[in-house]
């Protein structure tokens, strides 16, 4: 698939809020609105955001209509996910791709996002970005001044180098690797698995991240990932952020850092882990679909994510 950049915002642009998976916390989502508009850009909230269903932000038909009327109207240069939780695997197979394809255009959000920025890139080529979202995290008091500047790179053609300034890393497995960068969130890209959507990782960069999983669950997420060959596929590995990998239900456990080592040491292929990607502050933001270059010196090198 033809990789396709994103027409990069100017200042007085529209750009499009979505719901497509949970329902997002309406006050953080309005506290979050104000820091888009300083930006210089003009928010337009879809309509379907603030309903509930169940633990779904509006029906299936709902949050499908809002994503496809953002990609529809050509006013909207950008379109930003107001959280995650669960849904958007459930709506995935019901997009209309070509819709996209002849609509091209920023869109960003994480976590359960994931499902999305893997389906849309695969269906269509579509350069997306895995980046902090209204309500989950621009809304909060707790947002880093680091995560802001990140937004930046919508409205500039530019490279991305992320290197130790921003927290230390530690190198799993030695080495050089290049390729498009892909994946998110752990447990997204494995329930991708045996589906028309599954995560290509064939000469790419892999990313993973999680939260609030315990060592073992990640244990298995990572089994699952090695036994369907994306482990070997991989030019590289970038291991995001885990927050709260920490066991509950078991007393005795093995630390994340032992199961990394398991699953990612003995590859022959860079492995680092670190990265301040995923649920964490700052999160650093990154463009999926790019070419990347990932080096057991620290350093991850991204090509730019808009044109």
């Amino acid at each position: 698939m033809e990789m396709v950049l994103p027409n990069r915002l100017h200042k007085g642009d529209k750009v499009g809020v979505i719901a497509p998976a949970s329902p997002p916390n309406i006050d953080q989502l309005n506290k979050a609105i104000p820091f888009l508009e300083s930006l210089g850009l003009e928010v337009v909230i879809a309509d379907h955001v603030e309903d509930v269903h169940g633990y779904l932000a509006g029906t299936d038909e709902e949050r499908l209509a809002d994503v496809h009327d953002m990609f529809a109207r050509p006013d909207i240069k950008g379109i930003f996910c107001a959280g995650g939780g669960y849904g958007t695997g459930r709506i995935a197979d019901k997009i209309d791709y070509e819709l996209i394809r002849k609509n091209p255009k920023i869109f960003w959000g994480y976590s359960d996002i994931t499902y999305l920025h893997t389906a849309i890139r695969q269906k269509t080529g579509l350069v997306t970005f895995h980046g902090p979202m209204l309500s989950s995290d621009i809304g909060k008091d707790d947002f880093h001044d680091e995560s802001k500047t990140m937004f930046h790179q919508l409205f500039f053609s530019q490279p991305l180098t992320y290197n130790e300034s921003l927290a230390p890393l530690t190198v799993i497995a030695e080495g050089e690797g290049r390729g498009e960068l892909t994946g998110g969130n752990l447990s997204l890209l494995v329930s991708t698995l045996g589906t028309p959507f599954e995560v290509d990782t064939k000469g790419k960069l892999l990313l993973i991240e999680d939260i609030d999983e315990e060592p073992y669950r990640i244990d298995g997420m990572l089994n699952q990932l090695r036994l369907s060959g994306k482990f070997h596929d991989a030019a590289g590995i970038v291991v995001g952020d885990f927050m709260n990998a920490e066991p509950s239900k078991r007393k005795a456990s093995l630390s994340l850092s032992q199961v990394l080592k398991d699953y990612l040491s003995g590859l022959a292929k860079p492995v680092v882990a670190g990265f301040k990607i995923g649920h964490c502050q700052p999160h650093f933001a990154i463009p999926l679909g790019v070419e990347a270059e990932l080096s057991s010196n620290g350093t991850l090198k991204i090509s730019p994510g808009v044109k």
